[in-house]
């Protein structure tokens, strides 16, 4: 019988080869940049963008209503509050913000060795979003998500758990850039004109092609920052 102690899970773990650092990166590279695998892993970039908008929402004072998480890997948050002011520029941009943040936060618990305590963690940041989903294909997709994570924390070997986590992690940094790609090319099409950055140039005056620029700027500058946490690019490679 498998048994984990919480030092177990706080305590740090021996840190992989380059090997599967680097090879962790590659596969999260193919799993966005095949089509056929995006259509399908995108829905983790889904939970962590509807995850940023609701928590922002919560944080500035926002009533949230629910989450919807949707078949074809699109999602809505639901909320009351005010569709103007700080507020909601906040929760606009915590969307396509929260996926890289992630991605950047996972890679300096992974620079510490805290393998395990990242697994664990992500099953902690689900269990809110579980509570607030209001649709059952979001259920299904929440709970698939939390015992994938869950069976590998439990029954996988340290190595395993090490490749997933680290897959992970490159998959939330480099995940984070398509999206905000796809949604100009939407936006070029005139079939994105309600996306997040088309409501913050409604309430900042601002256009809509400035806040891509700014959530490119964030997601390629977040791939970097992790690139350099988990020891793969010299800290003079970094534009800062």
């Amino acid at each position: 019988m498998v048994s984990i102690s919480l030092g177990d899970i706080l305590g740090a773990q021996a840190q992989p080869p380059f090997g599967v650092v680097a090879g962790a990166g590659l596969i999260a590279l193919a799993l966005v940049g095949v089509n056929t695998t995006w259509r399908v892993v995108r829905n983790a970039i889904t939970i962590a963008h509807e995850g940023g908008h609701a928590a922002a929402a919560v944080l500035t004072g926002r009533r949230l209503r629910g989450i919807r998480l949707h078949s074809d890997t699109s999602g809505l948050t639901i909320m009351k509050g005010k569709p103007t002011g700080i507020g909601m520029a906040v929760t606009l941009l915590a969307g396509y913000a929260t996926p890289s943040l992630l991605g950047i936060g996972g890679a300096a618990l992974l620079d510490r060795g805290h393998i395990r305590l990242l697994l664990w963690l992500t099953i902690l940041l689900l269990v809110p979003i579980l509570i607030m989903i209001r649709n059952f294909y979001g259920l299904l997709l929440i709970l698939a998500t939390g015992a994938a994570v869950f069976a590998v924390s439990w029954y996988a070997t340290g190595p395993w758990q090490a490749l997933f986590a680290y897959t992970g992690v490159w998959f939330l940094l480099i995940g984070g850039v398509r999206p905000v790609v796809e949604v100009q090319l939407h936006r070029r099409r005139g079939s994105g004109m309600r996306s997040d950055p088309d409501q913050l140039a409604g309430i900042t005056r601002l256009p809509g092609g400035f806040w891509v620029f700014v959530f490119l700027l964030w997601t390629v500058g977040s791939v970097l920052a992790g690139a350099y946490l988990l020891d793969l690019l010299p800290e003079t490679a970094l534009p800062w």
